[in-house]
């Protein structure tokens, strides 16, 4: 059974809860961009670029079936972790689940207070984008 957004942050919330220090979050974080699949050089495209992000950050959205797909990159070991962990969440859900979603485990494991003013931009540059994949999709399905 495919488990839906929010069962998918309450999961990275339960992972995140088992380590009481933030080196060893960041290297969870790190193991998400790790376990990222390679990234086609094609898409590491001037039009995939997340604009925001201090480092470079590539992310492709592909629908498949009623679902969109992302893929992703970065240059920079912890924001690959970051953009890994947002594909975790938000991939393989339709569109509308997708730009409906209150990302809400990013405050849970306390994220934001532990990333630099560049990368909480950069985060939150990653999900606007990937918010505003999903609403092209709806809106291209809507003119069917």
């Amino acid at each position: 059974m495919e488990q839906s957004i929010n069962q998918i942050q309450d999961e990275i919330i339960d992972e995140f809860g088992f380590f009481s220090e933030w080196m060893e979050k960041y290297e969870h974080i790190i193991e998400f961009g790790k376990d990222l699949p390679e990234l086609d050089g094609e898409l590491k495209s001037e039009e995939n670029l997340v604009k925001g992000c201090q480092s470079r950050v590539w992310l492709h959205a592909e629908q498949k079936d009623e679902k969109l797909v992302f893929s992703a990159d970065s240059d920079a070991i912890i924001t690959k972790g970051l953009v890994g962990l947002m594909v975790r969440v938000l991939s393989d859900h339709t569109p509308e689940e997708i730009s409906k979603s209150e990302l809400y485990f990013i405050d849970k494991i306390g994220l934001k207070e532990h990333l630099s003013p560049n990368r909480a931009n950069g985060l939150s540059s990653m999900i606007k984008k990937m918010k505003f994949y999903a609403i092209a999709h709806l809106a291209k399905t809507d003119k069917g």
